[in-house]
């Protein structure tokens, strides 16, 4: 059974920084794209940062590029988002996605097959 539990959110002040955690059980973890998504109350699921299999590759949303970073550690099965210099914007339940195709990295929600639960992140201002 395919798994994806994410860790790490929760409330921190403007300009401060948290960093979330994915760990995935149940496929092999190598061969998948990774991605982060979120979705704040009353907006559509969003594209944050996406990862290549390897970590060869890397791409972010506008609206994060230069704060957010987006890793992977395949030994352990784990894939990364640091946040620095957040914003109350960025609040939102964050979610992490796999994407098992071949080919590139994706930004389509509809291209990741496996998704966590989710992981609140609120900032105050």
């Amino acid at each position: 059974q395919v798994q994806l539990v994410e860790s790490g959110g929760g409330l921190v002040q403007a300009g401060g920084s948290l960093r979330l955690s994915c760990a995935a059980s149940g496929l092999t973890f190598s061969p998948l794209h990774m991605g982060w998504f979120r979705q704040a109350p009353g907006m559509e699921r969003e594209f944050v940062a996406g990862i290549s299999r390897y970590g060869s590759m890397t791409g972010y949303a506008d609206s994060v590029k230069g704060r957010f970073t987006i890793s992977r550690d395949n030994a352990k099965n784990t894939v990364y988002l640091q946040m620095n210099s957040l914003k109350p914007e960025d609040t939102a339940v964050y979610y992490c996605a796999a994407d098992a195709r071949p080919g590139a990295t994706s930004k389509r929600r509809s291209d990741y097959a496996y998704w966590g639960q989710g992981t609140q992140v609120t900032v105050s201002s």
